[in-house]
């Protein structure tokens, strides 16, 4: 039974992660906007997704346990070349691919550094979604935000827990799985309350 659950919590994971952000994508591209959309929540979940990996392939977990992360980091990338495009600021493009490219090196030049960032990787992730529901609350407007990408999130975060648990049972995975999918299920509520909200208006 066990190794069935396991199977299966990898399968559907890996299936939703290669699909996460297309929702948020096609949101984007057919309003030619990114309006709703923080560029400075995208930038911290992109950095916690980046530690995350770095973390995993550092300490060999298995493969299974972390195989959507390129899969969404690049989805990431992608979505914030469209915004950067709508937003008319192409130019940072470059500055974020360095300093991404920079971290990645740095994050195991030493065990503690990498150790480190996996502990604060869990605040900056969730300051990712923080700021996304900052951006909501003041704007009041889920504008082009993707309530099916965040759903999503909350699935795979409830997934990993389980995959968690029966591998690797690494503590401060499972704290930054518990608050990503505590989080991701309150966007997700969020953006249905601005959505029901300008409906009604």
């Amino acid at each position: 039974m066990a190794p069935t659950l396991l199977d299966l919590a990898h399968w559907s994971t890996w299936a939703v992660s290669a699909v996460m952000k297309l929702p948020q994508m096609a949101a984007v591209l057919s309003a030619l906007s990114a309006r709703g959309v923080s560029v400075g929540s995208l930038l911290l979940e992109l950095a916690g997704f980046l530690v995350f990996l770095r973390y995993q392939i550092y300490y060999s977990y298995p493969l299974q346990s972390y195989l959507e992360y390129p899969i969404i980091i690049a989805q990431d990338v992608i979505l914030l070349l469209f915004i950067l495009r709508f937003r008319g600021d192409m130019k940072r493009a470059l500055y974020y691919a360095i300093t991404f490219g920079a971290g990645w090196y740095l994050l195991t030049l030493q065990k503690w550094i990498i150790d480190l960032a996996m502990n604060l990787c869990t605040f900056i992730s969730a300051a990712s979604k923080l700021a996304q529901l900052r951006y909501l609350w003041q704007t009041k407007d889920s504008g082009q935000v993707s309530a099916l990408t965040w759903s999503m999130a909350a699935y795979t975060c409830a997934t990993r827990i389980v995959t968690t648990v029966m591998t690797t049972n690494d503590l401060a995975v499972l704290i930054r799985f518990i608050t990503m999918l505590i989080l991701n299920i309150w966007v997700t509520a969020t953006i249905l309350h601005y959505r029901k909200t300008k409906k009604t208006d």
